[in-house]
């Protein structure tokens, strides 16, 4: 009976692949803004912990999955940064009360029995991005993030929900959804950014070149290549900007596009989504967490039906 059960997960197999640090960030904000950084009696603040398990919980009871898995960074430094060194290098570090919390929150989504991902030198986005292109062809994947920058892994059986403000509120898009909004692929996107670079992340692209024009030239010569190919058809403005910065234009595509061949071992069957229930109280009871049980004694009913 366990087996048979296993084998119609199998087959209606859905993945959902979580971005750790986009929910636990965007947690932790939520109640920083006003210090409500909810010290325990150990002296650990837990606020960015329990949004992240708010924002988990409620994704799971939306997208009913199957399969979880939560990826995470693992520091800094990355090929990336190699590659150039102010690749996010604007960004601030992590406020005092969140830096606990990195690890504390590891420990919950071990206790319920849901693989943690991450290895030094890549981002998340990599791993997620790996894993996703490996596990398309045996299930359904849904990408759970706050980062656009993702899109670009869009696929039949790819698709990327994007966190929007509150619980439970999600941009969910497909590869015809973003074709639609943007007038482009989702691989086209990687050209997109180089052209007109990322504030956030901290690389330029081509000076001058904002999203308007840039949609336009990958909209008329479908990429880079075929921008460059077709030079002579560009305004005058147009070939001078790229012309200072084709060295950095071919930098930024690389920062830009999301590694799918990162040296990690995964298998379907390790996130299989059955949670333990009296280990993920035991943690909650650890935390100081009141009135969570019911998070996890509604997915464990969930499982024996």
């Amino acid at each position: 009976m366990e087996g048979e059960k296993q084998l119609n997960q199998k087959e209606q197999a859905h993945l959902m692949l979580v971005d750790g640090m986009a929910l636990l960030f965007r947690a932790f904000f939520a109640t920083a803004v006003t210090g409500q950084f909810m010290i325990n009696s150990k002296g650990q603040p837990t606020n960015a912990i329990h949004g992240f398990v708010k924002h988990f919980f409620t994704a799971i009871d939306h997208f009913n999955p199957t399969h979880v898995t939560v990826c995470w960074d693992m520091g800094s430094t990355t090929f990336r940064t190699s590659m150039y060194d102010q690749y996010k290098a604007n960004r601030q570090d992590a406020p005092l009360e969140l830096i606990p919390q990195f690890e504390l929150v590891k420990e919950v989504v071990t206790s319920f029995g849901i693989p943690n991902i991450g290895l030094s030198g890549f981002e998340a986005d990599d791993c997620i991005g790996t894993i996703a292109k490996k596990m398309k062809e045996q299930a359904n994947v849904t990408i759970l993030t706050g980062d656009q920058d993702i899109l670009q892994l869009l696929d039949n059986h790819i698709s990327v929900a994007i966190l929007k403000k509150g619980y439970g509120n999600y941009l969910v898009h497909t590869p015809t959804s973003f074709l639609e909004e943007k007038g482009i692929t989702a691989k086209q996107m990687i050209d997109l950014k180089a052209l007109m670079g990322d504030p956030s992340d901290n690389y330029p692209g081509v000076k001058g070149i904002g999203e308007k024009t840039a949609l336009k030239l990958l909209q008329a010569h479908q990429d880079i290549e075929g921008i460059l190919e077709n030079l002579s058809l560009l305004t005058k403005g147009q070939q001078a900007k790229i012309a200072t910065d084709l060295e950095m234009l071919h930098l930024c595509r690389q920062l830009a596009e999301i590694k799918c061949d990162v040296p990690l071992e995964y298998l379907l069957e390790t996130s299989l989504f059955e949670i333990d229930a009296t280990k993920a109280k035991e943690k909650f009871v650890e935390l100081e967490f009141k009135n969570f049980n019911h998070y996890v004694e509604k997915q464990e009913k969930l499982s024996l039906i």
